[in-house]
């Protein structure tokens, strides 16, 4: 929204993972923050909105800010990221399970709707043909099949990374890349640090979140962890540092994912593994 030049028409955000992308600054100092997790229902309420979207079906659901039957029996309309709800299932206890794989469509679809939404089509088309033009811009004569690409989000006691389809997907597939657990559908699959030793990928993409909510979330952290721990430290992307850092927004399916895309291939280049 504040991409859409839309600050003027928020009474607030909630559950930040990153500082807001750079050039936003200003327009995002305008807009109250009404946590930095999760907000309760009651607070949400306080700000009078005429309208809530979300990235995740858990702030709607049982356990986060409030179903969405509880807004919309109050007349607040609700909208839910079709990234989090087209082609997955939300059914069990972690992140989901993609049933298809994501695309930048999908982000493009929710840039466009919000844009209806808001009356501003115009502006939802502008901001749209400008990522479509910098995803073609990193991927342009872009030919990295021989590398292989591990995603680590959060946590270094049960981490969290990435499987096939979600946002890194998107990143992995625009460049002809290789993701290590491109074998499972789920989101964020928590895998063993033995097995991802064994699957020793040529580089580690790493989230550098400035949450607190799980242990090595910055990136300075998971560096600490993966060269000190001795089933870590002796992985090829280790030995050579081979390290991409990406904010979480990047590795969640949002218009940065384009920045995710961006920064994986200039690592891949810069590290020599472009065919």
């Amino acid at each position: 929204m504040l991409s859409l030049g839309l600050a003027d028409r928020m009474v607030g955000t909630a559950t930040w993972t990153d500082p807001v992308l750079k050039g936003l600054e200003e327009e995002n100092a305008k807009v109250p923050r009404l946590a930095d997790r999760y907000p309760s229902f009651e607070k949400v309420l306080d700000a009078e909105p005429d309208f809530v979207a979300a990235s995740f079906g858990y702030t709607l659901g049982k356990g986060g800010v409030a179903p969405r039957e509880r807004f919309e029996r109050l007349g607040v309309p609700t909208y839910l990221s079709p990234t989090d709800c087209v082609g997955k299932d939300n059914s069990g206890d972690g992140d989901g399970v993609r049933t298809s794989p994501l695309t930048m469509e999908t982000v493009y679809g929710e840039i466009r709707d919000l844009a209806r939404v808001f009356a501003v089509p115009e502006r939802g088309e502008k901001l749209v043909a400008g990522l479509k033009a910098r995803v073609a811009k990193a991927t342009a004569a872009a030919d990295f099949t021989d590398a292989t690409v591990l995603y680590w989000y959060s946590d270094s006691k049960s981490p969290y990374m990435a499987g096939c389809c979600g946002a890194p997907g998107i990143v992995t597939n625009a460049l002809g890349a290789k993701n290590v657990f491109d074998d499972t559908r789920e989101e964020w699959p928590q895998i063993n640090w033995e097995t991802v030793a064994d699957r020793d990928p040529d580089v580690l993409v790493l989230g550098d979140l400035t949450r607190r909510a799980q242990s090595a979330e910055s990136a300075a952290k998971k560096i600490e962890f993966l060269e000190s721990d001795p089933v870590t430290r002796n992985m090829t992307a280790v030995k050579h540092k081979r390290y991409v850092l990406l904010s979480g927004q990047a590795l969640n399916p949002t218009l940065r994912t384009v920045e995710g895309i961006e920064k994986v291939a200039a690592a891949l280049r810069s590290y020599g593994l472009a065919k």
